[in-house]
């Protein structure tokens, strides 16, 4: 599939949603279990309540329409109690008011019931599921993480087995061996049947660029899956321009920061030259990637001839990576990704449970998009890429 081709242009709405509106949106596909409510949302325009829909009306058939439109979520995290034993002492440290993180960790270690209670209500048909943050990456014994791995993983594909209808899931990896690493992928895909794998950013301070990581990236592209890079919950290290302002540090701008950069690292350390069919996914719609591409290329002829790679920046950004919209839940952002990289490379994700899933499916459903690039996003793209 080329990669040179025009994005088709998408005409965003007159105007900006309101604040109201979208509070009346939230609530009303709330009410509705997290079905669209009222018709016109596949084209941007503001929701109404429910009882507001005449009976039988154009509105109320289109509402049905939007109803059976398919959404797959594919950055939905989970964990496992005490399987990483370096999780409680991090999860005590986290810097969010204690009624947000105790509903966080009751989702993340629920295996089930709440889950599929939260998708049933807003209208998921999948998650891909992945191990939350902190997750291998704060283990520093290559043994211990081996071990780690081969649990989360047979875990992972037993809830998939018990629901296969329902969840998929990327593998975690011992990436502290990556000659064992390189194994565990191979179980991971080929015997327990999961999708790819999620890592969190880095490996004790070792960034996947680095040459050790190459069988990796090798056996990722040998396997036709996705590695999606994730952000870890302890960084490599202190940016001091973050100093006395820890707000800056994490989910806020920090990770965003810190994980583009790493991408970035993959792409100017020739990995993508090295194995042209690998797959990097980036969540939080890219980690803004897509809206520095301009930029990113304009600089480009100032980099030493040596240090080159064999293409433009933006050509990996539009045919190494996949963006995805975790956490990000703005029509603007979502517009521009999609221009930058174009719709087959957007894929739809909520980042259960850490943002609502009703307002993340309400973001979705009443994108300004036509309904065949909206379809792609909601669904057809992780059923193609991630193999569904």
């Amino acid at each position: 599939m080329s990669n040179e081709r025009p994005v088709q242009a998408v005409t965003p709405p007159a105007e900006p949603p309101t604040a109201a509106t979208r509070r009346r949106f939230i609530a009303a596909t709330a009410a509705a279990g997290g079905a669209a409510v009222a018709g016109g949302l596949a084209a941007g325009q503001p929701a109404l309540a429910a009882d507001a829909v005449p009976g039988g009306s154009k509105g109320d058939r289109n509402a049905k329409k939007e109803k059976k439109m398919r959404i797959v979520a594919v950055e939905e995290a989970f964990a496992i109690p005490g399987a990483i034993r370096q999780e409680a002492a991090i999860r005590e440290r986290t810097d969010v008011p204690e009624a947000i993180k105790r509903e966080w960790y009751r989702r993340l270690d629920d295996r089930t019931e709440l889950r599929l209670a939260d998708m049933d209500a807003n209208g998921v048909d999948m998650q891909v599921l992945s191990y939350a943050t902190p997750g291998l990456e704060v283990i520093e014994d290559p043994a211990e993480a081996v071990a780690v791995a081969r649990r989360v993983n047979d875990y992972l594909a037993k809830v998939v087995a018990d629901h296969p209808k329902r969840f998929a899931g990327f593998a975690v990896l011992p990436l502290q061996d990556p000659t064992a690493a390189v194994v565990e992928l191979r179980r991971a895909v080929k015997e327990l049947g999961l999708k790819g794998v999620l890592f969190n950013d880095h490996v004790q301070g070792h960034y996947l660029d680095e040459p050790q990581f190459r069988p990796v990236w090798a056996e990722l592209e040998r396997l036709g899956v996705p590695l999606y890079l994730h952000p870890a919950a302890i960084p490599a290290d202190n940016w001091r321009v973050f100093n006395g302002y820890p707000a800056l540090v994490g989910p806020s701008w920090g990770w965003t920061a810190m994980v583009g950069a790493h991408a970035l690292r993959l792409i100017y350390g020739g990995v993508f030259d090295q194995f042209p069919g690998a797959s990097l996914m980036l969540g939080h719609m890219g980690e803004l990637l897509p809206f520095q591409m301009a930029r990113l290329d304009s600089r480009y002829s100032q980099v030493p001839a040596e240090r080159r790679v064999k293409h433009l920046p933006s050509y990996y950004l539009r045919k190494n990576v996949y963006v995805t919209t975790s956490g990000v839940m703005s029509h603007a952002a979502l517009l521009g990704a999609v221009h930058a990289v174009g719709a087959d490379r957007v894929l739809f994700a909520i980042d259960y449970p850490f943002e609502s899933s009703a307002e993340a499916v309400g973001f979705l459903r009443s994108a300004p998009h036509a309904p065949a690039d909206l379809a792609r996003i909601a669904h057809g793209n992780a059923e193609r890429i991630v193999g569904l």
